[in-house]
């Protein structure tokens, strides 16, 4: 089945709110402190709400600064593709939330970085499989500008508070994701910068 076709101009708006979304949440936290209990907690059936949450769950403003550039600059690369992008965008968040919910540490894991990895990856792994110029070179692209932070937001116990597995579990879903789009047809998918930040808080 051929993907719909759509332009970043026609999928701007979802972005500017999904993005807004994710801001207004981490200002109702102010008024409801505690929202971020609501991350999730691996192997536990409380934390199974966190696998849809966990993207909208911020614990600072810089987590919530670090996530939001490389967020939007990757989806506004996705838009422009041929791909399906909110499938994508889907996709990619259950499963990590999923994958972080079953092999995940014992802690709360929130932050939209999950999805942030998942993109890249999405993005590298689309252009590799595909073998076309354009996707091809925008997984160079990608490479160049997100490999160091791939590379080292997957190791773990490299920064503290950090979930690195919550990278993991993302950079998988988004090598899943592209997989399972490429080998269903032939697509497109479309690259570029910032540095995305996870944090997990222990579970007291």
């Amino acid at each position: 089945m051929r993907a719909a076709m759509h332009t970043v101009g026609e999928e701007i708006e979802g972005i500017f709110g999904f993005l807004g979304v994710i801001w207004a949440v981490y200002l109702v936290s102010f008024v409801a402190p505690g929202v971020d209990r609501f991350g999730v907690v691996p192997r536990t059936v409380g934390g199974l709400v966190g696998i849809a949450a966990m993207p909208f769950l911020h614990a600072s403003f810089a987590h919530l600064l670090g996530n939001t550039v490389p967020l939007f600059i990757l989806l506004t690369i996705l838009a422009g593709s041929r791909a399906q992008s909110w499938k994508i965008v889907a996709g990619i968040t259950f499963l990590s939330g999923f994958l972080l919910w079953v092999f995940g540490r014992p802690a709360i894991h929130i932050g939209a970085s999950g999805l942030v990895f998942g993109l890249i990856t999405f993005l590298i792994a689309s252009g590799l499989l595909e073998r076309r110029p354009i996707p091809l070179l925008v997984s160079v692209l990608v490479g160049f500008l997100y490999g160091g932070s791939l590379v080292f937001g997957v190791v773990p116990g490299l920064q503290s508070g950090v979930s690195w597995d919550g990278h993991l579990c993302g950079a998988v879903a988004g090598v899943s994701a592209a997989y399972a789009l490429v080998s269903g047809g032939p697509r497109r998918v479309g690259g570029i910068e910032s540095e995305p930040m996870s944090i997990e808080k222990p579970v007291l």
